[in-house]
């Protein structure tokens, strides 16, 4: 099976986020989709490995924060490739509290929801919401996960449903790569420069890996 065929589903890059004791939490995802629009109804597809799941679980809430094609791209790599029950992810991420959930202000806006129902799969638990509120912050056009791959270059969170171990043996040999280990993100040229800070997760040029 050329599991390449997924990547032409429409997906679009989100923070989904939720209250851990109080403080704000959220992960980045690519699977959210409105389910019906009387009640609006909202659902996405978090995993079980991704702290947020365990939050939302408790919280019975959660909010998804559009990021848009003008959205600083490091807030996909501190939602995506770190864990939120290891650090607090909004302490460099501007957000506002809007209908009582956190959300993400570099965004084209935000849904709120509570949960009515789950359903486990293997992997991924989705969680049905009821819409509870919403605001368009921008009207910048939403980012898509191709042009997340695309543009920005980035790869696949190892949680994301979208997740291929193939890309990674796909990389071209034409010029020199370096690979960030945290994230992914790939930076071509003829040398890395040494204060070099990785545009996704951030983290310095000593992180980084040439591959061949």
């Amino acid at each position: 099976m050329d599991t390449n065929i997924f990547r032409k589903l429409s997906y679009g890059v989100y923070v989904v986020s939720t209250w851990d004791n109080g403080r704000p939490t959220g992960c980045t995802a690519n699977s959210a989709m409105q389910i019906t629009s009387s009640p609006a109804t909202i659902a996405v597809s978090i995993n079980h490995d991704n702290y947020t799941n365990q939050c939302i679980n408790e919280t019975g809430k959660f909010a998804i924060s559009i990021l848009s094609e003008k959205s600083e791209p490091s807030i996909i790599g501190t939602f995506g490739f770190k864990s939120g029950k290891e650090m607090n992810k909004f302490d460099d991420v501007k957000y506002s509290v809007e209908d009582h959930m956190p959300v993400v202000s570099d965004s084209c806006g935000y849904i709120a929801c509570n949960v009515i129902d789950k359903m486990e799969t293997a992997t991924h638990t989705v969680f049905l919401g009821e819409v509870i509120g919403g605001e368009v912050f921008s009207d910048t056009d939403a980012m898509t996960y191709a042009y997340y791959h695309k543009v920005i270059r980035g790869k696949s969170p190892k949680n994301a449903p979208t997740y291929i171990p193939e890309e990674e043996k796909k990389e071209e040999k034409s010029v020199r790569r370096f690979k960030c280990q945290v994230c992914g993100y790939i930076y071509e040229g003829e040398e890395l420069p040494a204060d070099f800070t990785c545009p996704l997760c951030g983290v310095p040029a000593e992180q980084f890996e040439e591959i061949n």
